[in-house]
């Protein structure tokens, strides 16, 4: 059986994040919160919250290094911690909580997968993030050679520490919004494999979003840049890999 833990970054998410963590609190399981260098009224609440969560332990960055280094900073702890596996989750009440379990038996029938979300949204998606996120799906798709990535972009996720933490340590991976793509395409680069698991996505009213239009659109449409001549160099390899599970060889 894996040996899970809870990953959470988490950058001045103060409103929901209680109730986030009483929820995790019936799984039973140790919780790494990344506080990515959050103000001081946000420090003040993990520290009472550190106190009140006997599985929490909080993880602090001096300096703000964004969604994806934080991510990184508590895969990283974990797997110097003895897990093996990790689950994502954001800080912000989007995610059904209830989907753990399942996410705990997938990645228990396939230890070395990569095991996601596929996020079914409702109305309260904003129209341009949706429209946006399946833009990044068809690169994606492009830069795998594969529709095998249903989606790109969700933070709800088990990742298998030993060749998540191995690829992290190899590559300097985005440390922004650009690090939940590229870390799929990347591991898919190295025959890891992926299951998905539907689940539904909402987007609070009020909510905090740390997505800065200008600079995480140029930092992802350059990393797009970059996995696609990576693809055009790996394509031959590709291609046999996806032969081979086709057929079976």
């Amino acid at each position: 059986m894996n040996n899970f833990c809870i990953v959470i970054p988490n950058y001045n998410h103060v409103t929901v994040i209680d109730d986030v963590l009483s929820q995790l609190s019936s799984f039973n399981l140790p919780i790494i919160m990344v506080d990515d260098a959050s103000n001081a009224e946000a420090k003040n609440v993990f520290s009472k919250l550190d106190a009140k969560h006997a599985q929490l332990s909080v993880v602090a960055h001096d300096d703000n290094q964004g969604k994806g280094g934080a991510v990184q900073t508590g895969l990283k702890q974990a797997h110097k911690l003895g897990f093996s596996h990790a689950i994502q989750i954001d800080a912000d009440g989007q995610h059904d909580l209830s989907d753990i379990k399942k996410l705990i038996a997938l990645s228990n029938a396939q230890p070395k997968a990569l095991i996601s979300c596929c996020p079914i949204y409702d109305d309260s998606v904003p129209k341009h993030r949706y429209l946006a996120r399946y833009l990044t799906h068809v690169w994606v798709w492009i830069e795998t050679l594969s529709f095998t990535i249903v989606d790109s972009m969700c933070g709800f996720r088990v990742y298998p520490l030993e060749q998540s933490t191995k690829l992290i340590d190899e590559v300097s991976l985005g440390k922004r919004m650009d690090f939940d793509p590229e870390i799929l395409v990347r591991l898919y680069w190295r025959n890891v494999p992926f299951v998905f698991l539907p689940s539904q996505v909402i987007y609070p009213e009020n909510g905090l979003s740390h997505f800065q239009p200008l600079h995480d659109n140029v930092r992802i449409s350059w990393l797009h840049t970059r996995l696609f001549f990576g693809m055009l160099i790996r394509s031959p390899v590709l291609i046999w890999h996806k032969l081979k599970r086709r057929y079976g060889r």
